[in-house]
């Protein structure tokens, strides 16, 4: 070594430099370019490639793990929004007399739960209805772009990739097939049978549509990591708040009056299994024993509003406040 010229190690040292330099950045990665028995040969520090995410060593790692319960319950949400909002505007614009309702919600119904098999379906592995994911360790793996370092204050070092495959893209892809085979399906069934509405009228859900979806993709753009940890308290507080003015508005006042019309019921059941969701979103039923009970908590506030909602009423109040004048 002490025999070396100084030409020899002036051509060393650069290179001994460039075979472990810091890797900065929180998500940034080497991968790996070729494997011999236990020797890896690794690449320059940047981005991971999708698929991909670091480990403790700043090497980029093929995500092979699978979805836990957690992960499914928020793909469930996710898939669930733009089929309640396409429920919600069907159900706005049909009009009370117009009988395309129940088909149109069908068909929505159909839309998304095609959409869903073929988001799986292409899904890597592709042709399988399971698929391999990056597990989510915290809050900034969804927001990777706001990450990237910039070691002289100058230049920045872009590592912006998915860390939480595949949850963040297959939300877009799957709210993309929807907005097709929405507008491949839904015209032909509204102008077949949508009859009792009138021209402009009977496409107003398609259009609504045409609205919220947009919306849906900037929502899961910018706020995908906030709703993953939020979505359990979300459904909860919608589902009661929603469950409230429906049945204030339809004047539901005892059991009676749910059992007269059947489409009352239908809405009850419907938000009575939104409650549950959230309950074992929230549970995760990781201990059945003491899960389990909780989701006997999801008929309270209906039956709470049932037993109260005579002592609340407006013209039962006006007239005691006169008569205590």
């Amino acid at each position: 070594a002490f025999g070396a010229s100084p030409g020899n190690a002036a051509r060393a040292l650069p290179a001994a430099v460039e075979i472990q330099p810091a890797c900065l950045g929180l998500y940034c990665g080497r991968t790996v370019l070729s494997v011999n028995g236990s020797l890896e040969t690794y690449g320059d520090c940047g981005v991971c490639p999708r698929g991909q995410r670091t480990d403790d060593n700043k090497i980029c790692r093929e995500c092979t793990g699978s979805p836990d319960r957690y992960d499914w319950l928020y793909l469930g949400f996710m898939a669930m929004l733009p089929l309640v909002l396409h429920w919600f505007f069907i159900e706005w614009y049909s009009g009370k007399k117009s009988s395309s309702a129940l088909l149109q919600h069908l068909t929505a119904l159909l839309e998304c739960s095609t959409a869903a098999l073929v988001t799986l379906l292409l899904s890597d592995p592709v042709g399988s209805l399971h698929i391999r994911s990056c597990r989510v360790k915290k809050l900034s793996d969804w927001y990777t772009m706001l990450y990237n370092p910039s070691p002289d204050y100058i230049t920045t070092v872009h590592c912006t990739h998915e860390a939480v495959y595949p949850l963040y893209t297959i939300v877009f892809i799957y709210y993309a097939f929807c907005l097709v085979l929405m507008m491949l399906l839904r015209p032909l069934l509204v102008k077949k049978i949508a009859c009792g509405l009138g021209r402009s009228d009977r496409f107003k859900s398609i259009y609504a549509a045409l609205y919220f979806f947009p919306i849906l993709t900037v929502l899961q753009a910018v706020g995908g990591g906030l709703l993953y940890y939020a979505f359990p308290y979300i459904i909860l507080v919608l589902s009661l708040v929603t469950l409230a003015v429906y049945m204030s508005a339809s004047e539901v006042e005892f059991f009676k009056d749910l059992l007269v019309r059947k489409k009352r019921l239908v809405v009850l059941f419907s938000h009575w299994l939104l409650h549950a969701y959230g309950i074992i979103s929230i549970s995760k039923l990781d201990k059945l024993e003491q899960d389990l009970p909780l989701l006997a908590l999801v008929p309270a506030p209906a039956l709470f509003y049932l037993m109260t909602a005579k002592y609340t009423e407006p013209s039962r109040i006006l007239s005691e406040g006169g008569n205590g004048h």
